[in-house]
């Protein structure tokens, strides 16, 4: 059961869900091909085939723990827009949440690179009456859910 199927309140429904982007993935693939790039380096020194084999596994592994952490990062956020509010929900055993409602929303900002354009991601600010949300970075598709945010 996901966090918001717990709060969801009676008439409230989801208009929106926000992801995060396959980009939060990249420090980890870049690690990665690094890691592979050096097991390939064995062909080139094999007189030092062995240490550069520990070295290449001792890369591969800070890969996948970072391939790991991203996974579970976006497994453990939660992103709506419902037609009452926005929540925001991160973490699995400590809990960070966020909630605004519509009537206290004042601007939703989109911020897009030119990679973030031509790959669809983007950081959105929600600015509120009297606070706002943390900056949502890595989202997939921004536009879109700033649209929820904004018919709402």
């Amino acid at each position: 059961m996901s966090y918001l199927d717990k709060i969801l309140q009676p008439d409230e429904r989801i208009v929106a869900i926000g992801k995060k982007h396959w980009i939060i993935y990249l420090p980890g693939i870049a690690v990665l091909v690094l890691a592979l790039l050096i097991e390939a380096a064995t062909a080139i020194t094999p007189h030092l085939s062995f240490a550069v084999e520990v070295v290449a596994a001792i890369v591969g592994v800070f890969a996948l723990i970072l391939l790991l952490r991203e996974w579970f990062n976006q497994w453990t956020t939660e992103i709506v827009v419902t037609n009452r509010r926005v929540v925001y929900k991160r973490g699995f055993i400590s809990r960070f949440t966020r909630e605004m409602n519509m009537e206290k929303v004042e601007s939703v900002a989109v911020d897009q690179t030119l990679i973030g354009r031509l790959l669809g991601y983007g950081t959105i600010d929600i600015r509120g009456t009297g606070a706002g949300f943390e900056q949502l970075r890595g989202i997939a598709d921004p536009i879109a859910l700033r649209n929820a945010i904004n018919v709402q």
